[in-house]
This record gives C-alpha cells, structure tokens and sequence, in this order.
C-alpha cells in the first residue's frame, strides 16, 4: 500500500482542521500512567475521525512534529489506529517507546491485519484492544497479540464485567475501564482487578460531611489570603517559614524552568523578591493540589489537570487581551480554583466564602458564565472531547478563537504543566 504523501498543503489544511485533546489514564493507586491522546474534527463533529487515511496520516504526522513529549511528557500516550493506518507505514511515526496502538472496535479482523500487527509487535509495539463489550471472535484473533484490553463498562451488567474480567485475567491481559465517570465504578473495576483506569470520577467532587483542611492546606490558604490583602512582606516570609515542608516545596517550585528564573533561588526572601506576589500566589494555588502526605505527587492527575486548566486559561486571556496582565491573571486563577471542590470535598459556594474572589471570578466557578466562564467551558469540553465536540466549535467562535492557535496553546499548557507536576513530588 502506497504511503500517502504528508507534506502536501491539503494534508496540512486538514491538520488545522483538528481538536487535539489527552485523557488521563489512571493506575490503581490513582497515579497518572499515561494519557489517551485524541483527535477531533472541527468541522464534521465527532462522528467522522479515523474514517479517512489521508486526514489520520496528517494528524499522526503533526503530532510526531509537535514532540510527542510535549503533548504527554513522561507518561505513555495511547493513540486510536484503524485497519487503514494500521496497514500503512504512518505507524512509523509514532515512538514505539511511548506509544500504546489501541485498535478500534470498528476493525473488521482479517489474515492481512493479524499478520501487520504481529509484524508490529515483534518490532516493539504494544497493542490495545478499545471499547471491548464481549469475548467476540474478532477479539479472541487478537488477543495473543494485544497486551492492553480497554473495556467500555457503559450499560455493563456486574455479571457481565466481572466474567470478562476473569476471563482476560487468567489469559495475562492487562486491563482498562474506560468512561469511570464516578467513584462506585472504580471500586467495582478495583475489585475485580482492573489494571488502570479511565474517565474524570477522579476530578469530580465528592462532597465529605465535617471535613477538615490539612495543616498544609490551612497555611496555603492563610498565606493566600495575606497576599490578597497585602499584607507586609515580612509577615508573609514568617508565616511560609512556620511551615518547613511548605518553604522546601515552595523552593522547589520557584526553580523549575517553569518559573522562568535564569538564576538558581536558595531562600524564601530571595524568592518571594524575584518571584513578586503574584507569582507566590500562583505557586501557592498550585501547592495546594501537591498532596503532602503523598509520595510521587508527580502523577497526582488532579495537579495535572489543575495547572494544565490554570495555564491554558492563562494563554487564552493573554491571546484575547494582549498586554492585560491582570485578565491573564485572573484567567490563570479560575483555572486553578474550578477543580478546589473536587480537593477539599466542600462545594464550590463554601470554598468561595472562605477566599475572597472578585465578581467574575466567582461567576465563571459557580455558573460558568462570562469571560472566564466560557474559557473554563471550553477547556472542559476539551478534556470531555469524544461527547463536547460540537460544543467546542461554538465556544471557539464565540471567544473568536481559531482553532490552529488554540491547539498550539494547548500543547503549551501541556507542557508548562508537565514541568509543574514534575517538581511537587
């Protein structure tokens, strides 16, 4: 089979003419482990993605261009492939190392496929099997070949789950629930021995009756709450040094190439003179999601999404208002707060007594509306890709927002985001 030609102007036509977005992927401990990278059309809604070679080869090809370890970082990303991909060479782009190939359900299972995905394997990919529902004929060719079995537990019967879940178990599969949209179904796919897990029950509140903030928690907010009414400085570096592990991870934080400092910052009064108040109070939103009590707070998915939302928020206002470094701020502020309910398992209204915010801050966190409301709706119907695609179009022309620039936002959110997780273990 030829291998279309990747560098022709239609081709990158129809990379413009794309969502990227990535899901995480969770472990059983609720670690990150790796991201599902999706592509969406802008314009035919999510109905007709991997339909035409030519248009999966561009978006393949774009992301290789892109560095992939920008868009996933340290994690592994898993990327839809059909029969048609699958049997031409654009598989060649991908990094074996990093990728995991999900083969997508509509795959009809030929000779010609099983023999293209052995050849694969035994050059070091690794295969998916996406969306599986049952033990099909289709599923039981691949199965020697596959390492991953992703299950669609919608509409599953416990029955049903628990009895392909044996089954893939004792065949020494690798197993994936997909669309855990709450924390029951995690418990039930833990119980049977699910191997990873995905779906945003991790980001959606659960609301704990008489929860207490931790020690950590109360300082960073306290902290936060001096800054907003600008308090002396004095007082400020007193309150951080009450708290040892605070100061060290504040440290840290401040030192990444993230934080944009060229010279290396050894004490909370030299930082708090470099970074400003603001930036403190950006870090400090951002500790807030750095569990302390946790080890390898790296892949904490919560810090993850936290900052990725804060920084592409952040990129939006800026492109929106250039040179308004107060809406930038702002912007960076509701990215960071709109997942606090999910943190401290109190509802947003409670939170929002507690901090004091401005108007439209509080107006973007509790209905989604104005300026801010619509950059969080639409940084949301991102990360919900597979069922907001049509929304995510009318969002962009709404913030008059084209969809090449906002992609190119995205991966820099990604990646500043990466930067951030990588330094709060």
């Amino acid at each position: 089979m030829a291998e279309p030609a990747l560098d022709s102007s239609l081709h990158t036509q129809r990379v413009k003419e794309f969502f990227l977005a990535r899901q995480p992927i969770l472990n059983r401990d609720q670690s990150l482990a790796a991201y599902e990278l999706l592509f969406r059309s802008a314009a035919a809604g999510p109905a007709n993605v991997t339909d035409d070679l030519a248009a999966t080869a561009s978006v393949i090809a774009h992301a290789s261009e892109l560095g992939m370890e920008n868009v996933i970082g340290s994690s592994r990303g898993f990327v839809n492939v059909d029969a048609a991909v699958l049997l031409s060479d654009i598989v060649q782009f991908l990094p074996r190392d990093k990728i995991v190939l999900e083969i997508l359900e509509t795959v009809k299972v030929t000779p010609a496929l099983i023999g293209r995905v052995a050849e694969l394997v035994k050059e070091g990919y690794v295969f998916a099997l996406d969306d599986v529902i049952a033990d099909s004929n289709d599923v039981q060719q691949l199965l020697p070949l596959v390492d991953i079995i992703k299950v669609d537990i919608v509409n599953m019967k416990a029955a049903d789950l628990s009895r392909l879940a044996t089954h893939f178990k004792q065949a020494n599969k690798k197993l994936l629930a997909e669309k855990v949209e709450n924390v029951e179904q995690f418990q039930q796919c833990l119980d049977l021995g699910f191997d990873f897990f995905q779906g945003y029950y991790f980001a959606k509140p659960v609301v704990l009756t008489g929860k207490k903030l931790s020690p950590s928690q109360l300082a960073i907010m306290q902290l936060i709450a001096l800054i907003v009414s600008d308090a002396d400085t004095a007082e400020i570096e007193r309150t951080i040094k009450q708290d040892a592990s605070l100061g060290l991870t504040l440290l840290r934080l401040v030192n990444t190439p993230a934080a944009g400092v060229t010279q290396r910052i050894d004490s909370l009064g030299q930082a708090l003179l470099v970074l400003g108040r603001r930036q403190l109070q950006r870090w400090l939103q951002i500790l807030l999601y750095a569990n302390p009590g946790k080890s390898g707070s790296v892949n904490s998915p919560l810090l993850v999404l936290a900052t990725t939302r804060g920084k592409m928020l952040e990129l939006m206002a800026q492109t929106l208002y250039p040179g308004n470094r107060n809406k930038a701020d702002t912007a960076f502020t509701v990215g960071i707060m709109s997942l606090m309910d999910t943190l401290f398992g109190l509802p947003m209204e409670k939170i929002l007594q507690q901090i004091s915010v401005v108007d439209e801050v509080s107006e973007a966190l509790l209905t989604r509306t104005g300026p801010y409301g619509d950059m969080l709706q639409l940084v949301q119907c991102i990360e919900h890709i597979k069922e907001s695609g049509p929304q995510v179009a009318a969002l962009l022309h709404k913030l008059n927002l084209p969809v090449e620039e906002f992609n190119a936002l995205q991966i820099a959110a990604f990646e500043w985001s990466d930067s951030i997780a990588g330094t709060t273990g």
